[in-house]
């Protein structure tokens, strides 16, 4: 699909278009494109403004080095309030173990951060099967437990939260980049709250069966 067809008739410069028709294919990283990122902080403002038509917004993090649009929060059905445009971004359905793997990944990347280590968190596939060990049986059955976590990353690698490193060799484990821009969808207020959203996942897993809705 041609994303520039989604774009308002009104009259753009040219120059705004060669920024917001990269915001609507997905995220934009500073690391990837310092050029692109460069025109983005200039025009933040004219984006803003531009993509408000849309009723998206602009979610931009100078200091994590990412931007991309999601659909504005507006409150539906109130008497004397227009129709909702429709979502341009849906949201999207995300199984129960995905979810508990985007919240550890979180709680992890926080840890990070907290130690002042290097900018960039790097996981192997075995520490993150490590990580997702505590919340099952003991007599789980490895293959399969390593076979479902690469399964779960595969559907995180495709939302944009990790991203999947070369291996150093063939027969090394994979190894896995956390993404900062998973801070902005699992937020501090949310970190808050884990212990109670992990005794939560505990008794899901005693009672599987059950879905979780995440923008």
């Amino acid at each position: 699909m041609d994303t520039s067809q989604l774009l308002p008739e009104s009259p753009i410069e040219p120059i705004l278009s060669a920024v917001v028709i990269p915001l609507l294919k997905g995220v934009i990283y500073q690391e990837n494109d310092p050029p692109l990122w460069g025109r983005l902080v200039a025009l933040d403002a004219k984006v803003r403004d531009y993509v408000r038509v849309l009723d998206l917004e602009l979610v931009l993090d100078e200091a994590e080095g990412y931007a991309f649009l999601r659909s504005r929060e507006t409150d539906e059905g109130e008497p004397g309030k227009p129709a909702a445009i429709p979502r341009l971004f849906p949201r999207r359905q995300l199984s129960f173990p995905v979810s508990l793997l985007l919240a550890l990944l979180r709680k992890k990347l926080a840890e990070f951060d907290a130690s002042g280590g290097e900018a960039r968190l790097v996981l192997s596939r075995d520490e993150i099967v490590e990580m997702i060990r505590v919340f099952l049986p003991a007599n789980s059955n490895e293959a399969r437990l390593t076979d479902q976590t690469e399964t779960q990353l595969n559907k995180i690698a495709e939302l944009g939260f990790i991203r999947k490193l070369k291996a150093s060799s063939p027969s090394a484990p994979a190894s896995y980049e956390v993404r900062r821009i998973l801070k902005a969808f699992v937020d501090a207020q949310w970190l808050a709250d884990f212990d109670a959203r992990l005794d939560a996942y505990r008794r899901h897993l005693e009672n599987p069966g059950e879905e979780n809705s995440d923008d």
